[in-house]
């Protein structure tokens, strides 16, 4: 996987009790690393800023660097003042996207979400805001809980923490899909100096067609990820292990004549997200059918590994369900090329 995804971090695997238990066959996260892998190191650390060596991207070292949370506009009028004085040397500071933001975490980690040897300070283990609104919702934007990773939207007036990134990186991070820029009231309002996603559009341009139609399954163009067309395989919601039931069965089946079907990690599945549509959060034209609500990853919530992380597919939100649970639907993966 050279484009669109990068690796959650998860290395460990866990039953429904949430104890470790050996990786192959499990299904899980933790035995496939879907993705571009992390370099080592991952981070190094430039007086004030901190270059990503996965992503290319730079960010202020200091995580909180108003000492105190702000409103999502005050936030975006800190960082035009960082670029006005040109802060540690430079002018092109700006509020991270939500898949920027998301690109910092790790999966096997808590308190902060972020790879243990991180170089940063001040981390505040609370909300972090994105400059991608919420299309569901305009007058919020999405926000990053850095205790764990949740990813969630909240209202534009509501206070939360921001970190600074700059630069274009190496373009390994798709676009969110967000092309309008609204203010604090949800109206839309002119893209140029607003400082939000819909301005700078940073990111992997989507190809076109972005999705291939094989028939029963489907072709993401830009993450090279075979999808089932059909977004209700199970019929019904599940507990994780149901959904990871499912997948072993329509393997040995071969369904649709593969067998290297996966439940997808969260990574893959927020990789669906087109942040300009909500109910669903997918690209307008989109060729699935039964789409549903919610749905199982196949990665453990480190926070608490009784519980695993889902898509909110309706809203775009990335949050987490009890294993036991019967709370999501399943949707299987395979990676193109691969031979069932």
């Amino acid at each position: 996987m050279k484009t669109g995804l990068l690796q959650t971090g998860q290395t460990l695997c866990y039953d429904e009790e949430g104890g470790v238990i050996p990786c192959p066959g499990s299904g899980q996260d933790g035995e496939f690393h879907l993705g571009l892998p992390w370099p080592s190191p991952r981070f190094s650390l430039d007086n004030e800023t901190v270059l990503d060596h996965l992503t290319g991207l730079a960010w202020s070292r200091d995580a909180n660097l108003n000492e105190f949370p702000l409103t999502w506009q005050e936030s975006l009028a800190f960082i035009a003042g960082m670029n006005r004085h040109k802060w540690a040397g430079h002018d092109d500071w700006r509020l991270p996207n939500r898949r920027e933001l998301r690109s910092l975490m790790s999966y096997q980690a808590k308190k902060p979400s972020l790879q243990e040897e991180h170089p940063f300070t001040n981390i505040f283990l609370g909300w972090y805001w994105t400059s991608t609104t919420a299309a569901i919702h305009p007058a919020y934007a999405w926000c990053i809980h850095l205790e764990g990773a949740r990813m969630f939207y909240g209202r534009k007036d509501q206070y939360a923490l921001f970190w600074p990134v700059r630069g274009a990186g190496y373009t390994l991070l798709p676009r969110t899909g967000q092309i309008t820029c609204h203010d604090a009231l949800g109206r839309e309002i002119p893209c140029p100096d607003s400082g939000q996603d819909g301005e700078h559009r940073h990111g992997l341009a989507w190809p076109q067609p972005r999705y291939t139609d094989l028939g029963e399954t489907v072709l993401d163009n830009l993450t090279r990820l075979i999808w089932l067309k059909d977004g209700d395989l199970g019929g019904k919601s599940m507990t994780w292990r149901q959904a990871l039931d499912l997948i072993g069965e329509i393997n040995r089946t071969t369904l649709h004549g593969s067998n290297d079907w996966r439940l997808p990690d969260i990574n893959a599945l927020e990789s669906l997200v087109d942040c300009s549509q909500a109910e669903p959060a997918l690209p307008a034209g989109h060729p699935f059918r039964r789409v549903r609500e919610a749905y199982w990853s196949a990665t453990t919530s480190f926070f608490e590994t009784d519980w695993a992380w889902a898509l909110y597919l309706h809203k775009g939100a990335l949050g987490v369900g009890h294993k036991k649970g019967e709370s999501f639907c399943a949707w299987p993966v395979r990676v193109s090329g691969e031979e069932g």
